[in-house]
C-alpha cells in the first residue's frame, strides 16, 4: 500500500533489503595485466630436458574501493619455471573484478572481500594461466584449488607479527 506521498514501494524495498542476507554482485571481471616470458625460446622447445623444471607459484590478493560502485579485487598469480638456475618461463597475471557487496556487517566486510571475491575470480584466472603457458609452447599447468581463507589468516597473522 502506497502512502500519501507515493513512497510506499521505495520504503518497502528498503525494508526488504535491510532484512535480506548478505549479497555479492560481480559487476565486471577483466585481465588487468598479463605477462609471459619464454627467454630461452626457441631452445626451450627443442632442448632435451633431463628432468621436470621446478615451478614456483605465488598468489596475492589486494582490494581497493572503486567510488560508489563497490570494490575492485585483484588476484595476482605468478608462475616461474626454473631449471638449473635458468628461467624456462615466467608468467604474471593480475586478474581483477569489481564487486558490489551488500548487507555484510562492517566487522566481517574485510575478510568477506579478501576471501569470497578471489574465490569467485580464481577459476577464470586459473584457465588464463593454463592457456597462456600452453600458448607459450609448454604443457598447460593446472593450478590446484587455493584456500583463500587460509591465505587471509596467514596474512593477518603476518601483519599482527609485524605490528
Amino acid at each position: 500500500m502506497a502512502n500519501e506521498n507515493g513512497n510506499g514501494n521505495a520504503a518497502a524495498a528498503q525494508a526488504q533489503a535491510a532484512q535480506a542476507g548478505p549479497s555479492l554482485d560481480v559487476l565486471a571481471q577483466y585481465i588487468k595485466d598479463l605477462s609471459f616470458e619464454n627467454p630461452k625460446a626457441p631452445g626451450s622447445m627443442t632442448d632435451q630436458r633431463p628432468k621436470q623444471p621446478s615451478i614456483n607459484f605465488n598468489v596475492q590478493v589486494n582490494a581497493q574501493p572503486v567510488g560508489d560502485l563497490g570494490v575492485e579485487v585483484e588476484l595476482k598469480l605468478e608462475a616461474r619455471a626454473v631449471e638449473a638456475d635458468a628461467v624456462i618461463f615466467n608468467l604474471e597475471l593480475v586478474y581483477a573484478g569489481v564487486f558490489r557487496i551488500r548487507n555484510v556487517p562492517q566487522e566481517q566486510l574485510h575478510p568477506f572481500i579478501l576471501i569470497e571475491c578471489p574465490r569467485l575470480l580464481f577459476p577464470f584466472a586459473r584457465q588464463i594461466v593454463a592457456e597462456t603457458i600452453s600458448s607459450g609452447g609448454f604443457p598447460p599447468v593446472m593450478l590446484g584449488m587455493i584456500d583463500f581463507a587460509h591465505l587471509y589468516r596467514q596474512r593477518a597473522a603476518q601483519q599482527a607479527a609485524n605490528a
